[in-house]
């Protein structure tokens, strides 16, 4: 039996008038953890919102498979109910929802973590700040227990310190129980606390290079920039 989760090939995607995802190839393994780096406008948030179903993006042609079935063509909620969900970079405010509310409807199991009962009788990110926020998404994340996650700037807005508390979180509830991760990212600062399996480099609506160390990639790209990255030796197949 397979061990891949997700397997994405020759996937192309247009948002806008405009193709923003250029034949990506892509897999992640059962339990496995990659990052996906790339400068502003690359098409990361793309992918994961592709990923997770959003209908504002249109697929040209190429297919999405999870545990080997085709889903390219499903909506948000028959992904989310077979195992996909997103972490947004920004989620919206929800006044007159409670999050205990929202948990009560969506949870699947009592989720109990650090910060998070002091915003259960809160209005949905109403004056959250940036990690509360993320920690009432987190919340919402772990209720649904996925199969594998997708974080959108899961560090952004974050400093050292709450990084670090948002990785012990991940690492407890989600990675020591085999829940796959893709965690994309600008800055790379979570990474030093996760340690992805695999760092893919997306540019210009293409991955253009994967690699097992991300400390190589991260020294790289701070030193060199992207464009550096398109040089590597190690090049995604398109």
């Amino acid at each position: 039996m397979s061990d891949i989760l997700l397997k994405i090939e020759k996937l192309r995607v247009r948002a806008n008038g405009k193709e923003i995802l250029k034949k990506v190839n892509f897999q992640i393994k059962k339990g496995e953890i990659q990052a996906l780096l790339g400068p502003n406008a690359s098409g990361k948030s793309t992918l994961s919102q592709v990923i997770s179903g959003n209908p504002r993006y249109k697929i040209i042609s190429g297919e999405i498979l999870f545990q080997n079935k085709k889903i390219t063509k499903f909506s948000l909620e028959q992904r989310v109910k077979l195992g996909i969900v997103l972490v947004w970079q920004a989620p919206p405010a929800i006044e007159g929802v409670k999050l205990s509310s929202l948990l009560e409807r969506i949870s699947k199991k009592e989720i109990r973590i650090p910060l998070g009962k002091e915003l259960l009788e809160r209005e949905i990110n109403v004056d959250f700040s940036g990690g509360e926020k993320k920690i009432s998404e987190i919340l919402q994340v772990l209720s649904l227990n996925p199969k594998l996650v997708i974080f959108d700037e899961i560090d952004s807005g974050l400093d050292i310190k709450k990084t670090e508390v948002m990785a012990k979180i991940i690492k407890k509830e989600l990675i020591s129980k085999k829940t796959a991760l893709l965690v994309i990212t600008h800055s790379g600062q979570i990474l030093e606390f996760l340690k992805p399996n695999i760092t893919n480099v997306l540019v210009n609506g293409r991955i253009i290079c994967k690699e097992k160390d991300y400390r190589k990639v991260l020294k790289t790209i701070k030193k060199y920039g992207y464009e550096k990255c398109k040089k590597c030796t190690l090049l995604a197949s398109r």
